[in-house]
C-alpha cells in the first residue's frame, strides 16, 4: 500500500497537481451516464478534477467523490460536492449502487514516479494493476445489493489479468465500452458481486 504524504501547501496550483480530464475520463464518463440510475448512490474513488462526479450529480440521488490528493478534493468541494479525502475505501463504511474509479494504471518504476500529488493519479505500480487490485479486494463490501461498479483499465496494465484479479475478489467483470488509440486501447469493464 502506498504511503500517504501529510498535505502541506505548496508553491503549486492545486491544477498542477490535480489529473486533468483526457480520453480515459471521457470514455468512464460516457459508461457512467449511461449506468446511473435516479435513485442511485454513487461513489467516485480518485475523483481528480470532479467532472465525473459532477455530471452523475444531476442524475443520481447522492454522489461522494473521493481522492487520496487533497488538492482534488479541496476542487470537488468548491464545485459542492460532497466530498473524502481518502486512500480507495479507507475509512467509508457505506454501500453504494454504483462505484466509478478510473485508476492509476501505467506501469511505474520506482525511479519514473512523477513528483508531488499528481504521482498517484499516474503510477499504477510496477505491473500496473497494484491500485486497481487494491480496489477489487475492497470492492465488494462496498456494494450494496444488486451494486455494481465501472472501472476504467487500460492494455498497458494487462486487462486479462484485471479480469482474473476480480475472479479472485468474488466479482464478474465485463467489457461494457472500449476505445482504441495508436498506443493503447481503453475499456470499461462493469463489475459486480457473483
Amino acid at each position: 500500500m502506498p504511503r500517504i504524504e501529510p498535505f502541506e501547501p505548496s508553491i503549486h496550483s492545486d491544477r498542477e497537481q490535480i489529473y486533468s480530464p483526457a480520453e480515459d475520463t471521457r470514455l468512464l464518463l460516457k459508461a457512467a451516464l449511461q449506468e446511473v440510475g435516479p435513485g442511485d448512490r454513487v461513489l467516485e474513488i480518485g475523483c481528480g478534477r470532479a467532472l465525473i462526479s459532477r455530471e452523475l450529480s444531476l442524475k443520481a440521488r447522492l454522489v461522494v467523490a473521493t481522492d487520496v490528493n487533497p488538492h482534488a478534493t479541496r476542487m470537488a468541494r468548491s464545485l459542492g460536492l460532497e466530498t473524502i479525502r481518502a486512500d480507495l475505501f479507507r475509512g467509508i463504511r457505506a454501500r453504494y449502487d454504483l462505484v466509478v474509479f478510473n485508476p492509476p494504471y501505467l506501469p511505474t518504476a520506482p525511479e519514473e514516479r512523477s513528483p508531488g500529488w499528481i504521482n498517484y493519479a499516474l503510477d499504477g505500480g510496477e505491473s500496473g494493476r497494484e491500485t486497481i487490485i487494491r480496489f477489487l479486494e475492497g470492492l465488494p463490501e462496498h456494494l450494496s445489493p444488486g451494486g455494481r461498479a465501472l472501472l476504467l483499465v487500460s492494455s498497458h496494465c494487462e486487462i486479462p489479468r484485471v479480469i482474473e484479479a476480480a475472479d479472485r475478489a468474488g466479482l464478474g467483470a465485463q467489457v461494457v465500452d472500449r476505445e482504441r488509440f495508436f498506443f493503447e486501447e481503453l475499456q470499461v469493464l462493469k463489475i459486480h458481486k457473483l
